[in-house]
């Protein structure tokens, strides 16, 4: 002991950061440990990390999962109704985006889109009817998830939509998305005027068999590969589809010329699709679902197979819980509001559009996408931190995807939940903010991260069933 008061100390300071600088000033050689305790100090979730880590069972499920996910070869086949192709859609059935809730539980822009919805199917003559007939319980109610489908914002899908068809080459499984309508006063915002709903007409008579034709003359896609020409050409293919629509849109020209529509209707066509920049986010979509899905169902799996959201609450699936949502409250998203708003016009945040982060792209592509970081109230140097930081907290690397400004290194794929819970990073998303009321439309754009309530519920699940059912949880 009289050695060690004999010389200078060299300190390893973890916790708070103040009692480093009066060792500085007493002369000892301080260092900070940037240290918090497992799931933001939740003692319950951090036993329930102790029983997850080290699991042989649990790795090589995530290694098989991860495998899948990367194996996965989605491509574009065709377009379709709704009511044709999509499992289960059947009867008086709307879908929205994330967890399931019911319609008296839906925030604004959703129940303003499932008001246009049926407006569109004919079950109402008129908005009051419409909104009668949903609260009625003669309308049914599900996610998107549960039928393989996903949709932006509002994520809306009504029978008689087209939809894109994306088949995994690898599996055969399918999955599908809605069209994207544009920017301004769409159905996806919870707007369902007359505009509004001559749009959606015209979507459905003359856009959904115009382009169906295109793709059965020019032949299936291959996604990831455009997916991964778009991310070297400034996209991140979650709000920045600038570069993956134009390269689409070359892609589908020969087909919708040799189509048999009139002039005046391939002219419309060829002007909606030009003019809407994020035309292939719910293609890129529809793939990154067949990418998860591809990763789902591995038993003992701790991976993130799709996160969600409905405006109301924020929702995680896992591999190796089957269809179980862990949810908890969607924030509101702190962001950059355009002129006139503010975070108090706010939805929380909204749509299915997170299923790109869950495979890594999107937020955590944001390297590759620096124009878009103004955008969401970022910087450049931020984007690149973010990148790399999602790679703590996921399985591995998907080098199908690659980052120029990363020395082309691969996207972080493969979220895990023990990873989120031992480092305390969450999963960062860029996302569009609605205004809270039906039909107003985007009112700006942010980063946010997903909740950590849902990781630690997921990871209480996963401990328990690792456990046998003995609860050993400390809740």
């Amino acid at each position: 002991m009289n050695d060690l008061l004999k010389v200078t100390p060299s300190v390893i300071n973890i916790g708070l950061e103040s009692f480093v600088p009066p060792m500085a000033e007493a002369g000892a050689t301080a260092v900070h440990a940037d240290w918090t305790p497992p799931a933001e100090g939740d003692a319950a979730a951090g036993r329930n990390l102790a029983v997850l880590t080290g699991r042989p069972e649990v790795d090589a499920a995530n290694e098989k999962a991860l495998a899948a996910l990367l194996d996965s070869s989605p491509r574009l086949v065709g377009v379709s109704t709704a009511r044709e192709t999509v499992p289960g859609m059947d009867g008086l059935l709307i879908l929205h985006s994330g967890p399931p809730i019911a319609w008296e539980d839906m925030c604004g822009p959703v129940q303003g889109a499932v008001v246009g919805a049926i407006l569109l199917e004919g079950w109402a003559d008129d908005a009051e009817a419409a909104f009668a007939l949903a609260a009625s319980q003669a309308v049914r109610f599900d996610s998107c998830h549960h039928h393989c489908a996903v949709g932006p914002m509002a994520g809306v899908i009504s029978p008689s939509m087209p939809v894109w068809v994306v088949e995994d080459r690898t599996s055969g499984h399918r999955t599908f998305s809605n069209m994207n309508e544009g920017l301004g006063k769409v159905l996806r915002f919870g707007a369902n005027s007359v505009e509004v709903l001559d749009r959606l007409r015209w979507m459905r008579d003359v856009l959904g068999p115009c382009l169906a034709q295109a793709l059965e003359d020019v032949g299936p896609l291959d996604i990831k590969p455009l997916m991964a020409q778009a991310l070297h050409m400034g996209d991140e293919v979650h709000n920045r589809n600038n570069a993956a629509s134009a390269l689409l849109f070359r892609y589908l020209t020969p087909g919708i010329l040799r189509s048999d529509l009139g002039r005046e209707d391939k002219e419309t066509v060829f002007r909606f699709i030009s003019g809407n920049d994020h035309f292939f986010l719910n293609i890129s979509m529809a793939a990154c679902k067949a990418m998860a899905d591809a990763a789902h169902g591995f038993e003992n799996s701790t991976l993130v197979t799709a996160m969600a959201r409905n405006g109301v609450e924020f929702g995680i699936r896992v591999s190796g819980l089957g269809d179980r949502w862990f949810t908890t409250e969607s924030p509101v998203v702190d962001g950059l509001y355009f002129a006139g708003f503010g975070p108090e016009d706010s939805a929380a945040d909204l749509g299915d559009s997170t299923i790109t982060e869950t495979v890594g792209l999107g937020g955590f592509s944001m390297a590759a996408a620096p124009a878009i970081v103004k955008f969401v109230n970022g910087t450049p140097r931020q984007a690149l931190a973010y990148s790399r930081q999602m790679q703590l907290i996921t399985e591995g690397v998907n080098n199908a995807f690659t980052l120029p400004m990363l020395n082309f290194s691969g996207v972080a794929a493969g979220i895990d939940v023990r990873k989120v819970l031992d480092t305390n990073i969450l999963p960062v998303l860029n996302t569009g903010i609605a205004h809270k009321d039906a039909g107003v439309g985007q009112i700006g754009a942010g980063i946010a991260r997903a909740p950590m309530a849902c990781f630690i519920q997921a990871a209480e699940a996963l401990a328990e069933m690792l456990a046998g059912g003995e609860r050993c949880l400390g809740s």
